[in-house]
């Protein structure tokens, strides 16, 4: 278990405590509103390639951020999205070295809540990644309302699935999620890849301010859009999945980081260290990293910095280097 200070070691933040699954939580619990980061304190603002945590009265600054990662977003990718996917929310290809054959893929799942958020805007990572011979992936799933948490699930699933087949001499697949992707990210630890007729060269996962426990999300607005019942986030929640599952690793050396942010809000916090003492327990390869002086949108925003300890870990893993 590591906390980083800019790659120095931090003081971990302690969270709030939930009730156990399956008790009936009070209607806005506050390690549930803990979860969104309007309710965190605003910070100042930040020089280009960061961003700040706003309050409620600072959406202004926030559209400005937004809008400037996604014209970077955009640059980098060329201001298209090439269909690498034969279902209807297709991952894109993202700036790709001119040959894939055999190289590491970075496979990319936005935040957003489950509802916001899109490919389009997501691609701003790349340049340092393709600059070292890593080909990037974004992914679109079908956001609530529209999609259902299981059918983003399957998405995604699928995604890979299809990344596995069209480039199966890859040097390893890689995934990242931040916030809701992050969540994404980590229900693939326990797929069922049979039924997808391929089974990924999965060789490592950065799992960023992610969400592993969705019943806090029952009782926040965000529910509204995702119409989520009790049955649906205990099917959907990571932490459970890996607590209940009776089969070990695939690869008992595939690395999984569990990565925080300092300013993530407490519950972010909870949730990534007992996702991460869970895995440990489930005999993965995982270790813990909290990222000082960044909070829950420049901990993954940041990752235009070549030189960024996030940006460095996710090299250092691919590549294998101590």
């Amino acid at each position: 278990m590591h906390t980083h200070r800019g790659g120095h070691a931090s003081t971990q933040q302690e969270g709030g405590r939930l009730p156990p699954r399956g008790r009936a939580l009070t209607p806005n619990p506050p390690s549930a509103l803990s979860l969104n980061c309007e309710k965190s304190p605003p910070r100042g603002p930040r020089p280009p390639g960061g961003a700040c945590c706003t309050s409620p009265t600072e959406t202004g600054n926030e559209r400005d951020w937004t809008s400037t990662f996604l014209r970077t977003s955009l640059r980098v990718s060329g201001g298209r999205s090439g269909p690498v996917a034969e279902h209807s929310r297709r991952p894109a290809a993202a700036q790709p070295p001119p040959s894939l054959a055999a190289l590491p893929f970075f496979v990319f799942f936005h935040g957003g809540y489950w509802q916001s958020g899109s490919k389009d805007s997501s691609a701003f990572m790349v340049s340092p990644l393709t600059a070292q011979g890593v080909a990037v992936v974004v992914v679109s799933y079908d956001i609530a309302p529209k999609g259902t948490l299981d059918q983003m699930v399957d998405q995604v699933t699928q995604s890979i699935a299809f990344v596995q087949k069209r480039y199966p001499c890859n040097e390893g697949i890689y995934l990242c999620g931040h916030s809701a992707g992050a969540h994404l990210a980590a229900m693939m630890l326990l797929a069922n890849w049979t039924k997808h007729g391929a089974t990924p060269n999965l060789k490592g996962f950065f799992l960023v301010s992610g969400i592993y426990d969705l019943e806090p999300i029952m009782h926040i607005p965000e529910n509204e859009a995702l119409l989520m019942t009790l049955e649906d986030a205990q099917r959907n929640s990571p932490q459970r999945c890996l607590e209940v599952a009776l089969t070990q690793p695939v690869d008992a050396a595939c690395p999984v980081l569990v990565i925080v942010g300092q300013h993530d809000s407490p519950e972010y916090h909870r949730q990534s260290r007992e996702f991460y003492q869970a895995l440990r327990r489930g005999g993965w390869k995982a270790s813990f990293e909290e990222l000082d002086d960044v909070d829950h949108f420049e901990i993954i925003w940041n990752l235009t910095q070549k030189d960024y300890v996030l940006t460095q870990m996710i090299l250092k893993t691919i590549f294998q280097e101590s």
